[in-house]
């Protein structure tokens, strides 16, 4: 089962791909023919092929550092590293999933493309999650408009966009998955995201949490929405304004190329 590019946590492009070899929705059984409802998959492999410079340093061991993006920063420096990183066709694998190129067996509910608007949608289940263990679900909701990089682009005139598709989310998981409740379900977006195309987590709320729902990682949608809500100004003003604190690997480019510079450079003042 190839799938191309749904962990949050890996850098994509058009070429990659992933093979799941730990679904557990598949192949169960005792090896003599014979169903075994009780059967518990204790190990699951993620193959990467093909595997870049950029897989390695992010699943080899490293140190791990807290960070703090003014807004200055993210306007002098992180946002020209976002628009290098979109230019690079970074995003073509997730444009060719939204206009229904590849990976259409793989898409659970979705509008229909175009005729939508801002608020058109897809859903995928998260390349970790098994699609079966309800209590683990985890969705991916990739947004058909193209304006909206990270959560930095957000501003309270997108705050009616962004309940609107929040509901339309919950609806969307709740009517795919009866057994699941709304109040059952958590959303939220990354920050550093690994791909600069709007993009939000829809996960179980009996989910264990690991890193992808950590302090410095994860930060809740209706969080953002009460931000921009209690924010002073007018429609322009955004989460661009605020300083955003996040983890980075050692290895990551943007703590070698942005902030471990600026430490070196603290240091010697």
């Amino acid at each position: 089962m190839a799938r191309t590019g749904r962990d949050d946590d890996d850098d994509k492009n058009n070429n990659d791909s992933k093979v799941d070899g730990g679904d557990g929705g598949e192949g169960k059984g005792n090896g003599d023919g014979d169903d075994d409802d009780d059967f518990f998959a204790d190990l699951k492999i993620n193959l990467i092929y093909p595997c870049t410079d950029t897989h390695v340093k992010k699943y080899s061991k490293q140190g791990v550092r807290f960070v703090t993006e003014t807004p200055d920063l993210y306007r002098q420096q992180i946002r020209p590293y976002m628009q290098a990183k979109r230019e690079q066709g970074r995003l073509n694998w997730v444009f060719n999933i939204i206009e229904g190129r590849t990976e259409v067996d793989d898409v659970i509910y979705r509008t229909k493309l175009g005729e939508a608007g801002d608020e058109g949608f897809l859903l995928l289940p998260d390349l970790n999650w098994d699609r079966s263990t309800i209590d683990a679900l985890h969705l991916l909701a990739l947004v058909e408009r193209r304006d909206i990089w990270s959560l930095r682009d957000l501003r309270k005139k997108h705050i009616s966009w962004l309940e609107h598709m929040r509901a339309k989310l919950v609806s969307a998981t709740v009517s795919t998955y009866p057994t699941v409740e709304p109040d059952q379900l958590k959303l939220y977006v990354h920050y550093q995201p690994t791909y600069y195309h709007f993009h939000i987590h829809i996960v179980h709320v009996a989910l264990e949490a690991g890193a992808t729902q950590a302090t410095g990682k994860a930060v809740g949608l209706d969080g953002i929405i009460e931000t921009l809500k209690a924010m002073a100004g007018g429609d322009e003003a955004g989460m661009d304004g605020l300083s955003m604190t996040y983890t980075l690997g050692e290895a990551s480019e943007l703590w070698k190329d942005v902030f471990e510079p600026l430490k070196s450079g603290q240091a010697s003042q």
